[in-house]
């Protein structure tokens, strides 16, 4: 198969309409071509396209900024000689300086397939951005490597952020090509819009999303590989909680924990509570510590999910339930316990952190009701799983 990138550089009449124009690119570490070119230097290599600019997301066009919000700054690309600008420093909007450096910007970022991962939000607002400038926008489409399922609630009214573009639920199960196409027809963008499409995705086929035969490029720095990948709708999560999410390990996303949880106890409780939710994955009892971020350097009993292997059941595993479980039997086995962390958050100071990642209060609300089971979450988010589920349908190009 074929990615958007891999297309554009090898047919020389996909480039034709570039011909004449300034041509910015918007990438990250895992923007290559499948001999593992980066996209840039592909790009600057093509004598028909003019490479004027390129634009770094969260966590820097070189992937270099560990944490969130840790910004970067704009500097010039010492081999190509052209302006970086960070989407993720002072603004998360490019500037008008920014946008009259391009006529034709190609948008080239390989996604985790979750609402919170910030380069569908990068994606609107340049999106916006080039409606209001008279830009045009192209999309070098790349696999949602957690293929079609759909989980979560959606955002709810006014709870738009940084990590929350627009009303779709966590797992949306759209590529980034798609995307655009449900952004513009939901923010009535008049943008010129092009999606070069891949070639041979199957989404339903071997590898449930990401292709077997692609080798793996993080796209941010605690994004390891495609079973964190599968994870990641539930996972991200922890990052709104006390608990380790396994930042400064080498398994982040995957695994969680803390020093005064007994995770044994924990998924007992989650056994009794909803066993159908822990179907699809397999559960594995951990001991680690962390090397930085939350409880550095402290021993940490805590769980991982395996969402590999021969024992995984892709539509089955449903992460963002399991994660909500967790919390759940957490609060039950170990009573008061402190889960939910007060913090700034993606540059939210007046919301919980929970609360801002799930675009709403519900799932934290079912969490800290004890009388709630697990049916009272699941008739909120089916209903509006079903919804989205209907309308993407207009929108899937594969």
């Amino acid at each position: 198969m074929k990615f958007g990138i891999d297309r554009l550089i090898e047919d020389a009449s996909l480039r034709k309409p570039l011909e004449g124009k300034r041509v910015a690119l918007l990438a990250h570490p895992a923007s290559v071509t499948k001999d593992l070119t980066h996209s840039m230097d592909a790009l600057a290599a093509c004598d028909d396209i003019n490479l004027t600019a390129a634009f770094g997301p969260q966590h820097g066009l070189r992937g270099d900024k560990q944490d969130n919000m840790v910004e970067s700054d704009d500097y010039t690309d010492p081999v190509h000689d052209i302006p970086v600008f960070s989407l993720y420093g002072e603004s998360r909007r490019p500037t008008g300086q920014a946008m009259g450096t391009f006529d034709v910007l190609l948008v080239d970022l390989q996604d985790l397939g979750c609402r919170i991962y910030t380069f569908i939000t990068t994606l609107r607002y340049m999106m916006e951005a080039a409606a209001e400038h008279g830009k045009s926008v192209w999309v070098l489409d790349r696999p949602n490597p957690i293929g079609r399922p759909i989980e979560g609630l959606m955002l709810a009214e006014g709870w738009e952020s940084f990590v929350g573009a627009a009303p779709m639920p966590m797992r949306h199960g759209l590529t980034m090509g798609e995307m655009g196409r449900w952004f513009i027809s939901y923010f009535d963008l008049d943008l010129d819009y092009h999606i070069v499409a891949m070639q041979g995705w199957q989404p339903e086929g071997a590898g449930f999303g990401w292709p077997e035969d692609r080798v793996w490029i993080n796209p941010s720095p605690n994004a390891p590989n495609v079973a964190m990948a599968r994870s990641y709708p539930g996972t991200v999560m922890l990052e709104g909680t006390t608990l380790s999410e396994g930042r400064g390990t080498t398994r982040p996303l995957e695994l969680f924990g803390a020093p005064d949880i007994d995770a044994k106890a924990v998924v007992a409780e989650m056994r009794r509570k909803a066993p159908q939710w822990l179907e699809g994955v397999t559960l594995r009892e951990c001991w680690f510590e962390p090397t930085f971020h939350k409880h550095q350097g402290m021993l940490c009993n805590g769980i991982q999910f395996h969402a590999e292997g021969p024992d995984y059941d892709h539509s089955k595993f449903r992460p963002w339930r399991l994660q909500a479980l967790v919390f759940k039997a957490i609060k039950k086995v170990h009573f008061g316990y402190e889960v939910w962390r007060d913090f700034h958050y993606e540059y939210e100071e007046d919301r919980l952190a929970i609360d801002l990642i799930n675009g709403g209060p519900q799932l934290r609300e079912w969490v800290d009701n004890h009388s709630s089971i697990a049916n009272d979450l699941e008739s909120i988010a089916a209903p509006d799983e079903r919804m989205w589920g209907e309308a993407l349908r207009d929108y899937l190009i594969y």
